[in-house]
């Protein structure tokens, strides 16, 4: 007869689900579809790697693909940066403690 602990899912499966962070954004020169895709992606990012440098390349390489070259992505708790983007494609926003600025250059 199965017992209770036979039944737990291991927390750290990719299978077992994650709550999903919300995103709090600071600033934003980008359509809202498309600030709601970064943040969808930055949250699939956020469930698959743990290193910051691991989810910027995740966000950045989704965004060469889906939008065209070329993406920069900085992930952190503790950072300034002054940037120069293309029009209507720049967001900063958190995801829990954790910073995300992506933006498109020419």
């Amino acid at each position: 007869m199965p017992t209770e602990d036979n039944k737990l899912e291991n927390p750290l499966s990719p299978s077992a689900p994650r709550e999903k962070l919300e995103a709090q954004i600071k600033s934003a020169d980008m359509a809202e579809d498309m600030q709601q895709e970064a943040v969808e992606v930055a949250q699939e990012a956020m469930a698959k790697f743990t290193i910051e440098k691991d989810i910027a390349q995740h966000i950045k390489r989704t965004f060469d693909d889906r939008k065209g070259p070329t993406w920069h992505c900085i992930v952190g708790r503790n950072f300034g940066s002054f940037v120069t983007h293309e029009t209507k494609h720049f967001i900063y926003f958190y995801l829990g403690h954790c910073a995300i600025l992506l933006f498109k250059t020419q």
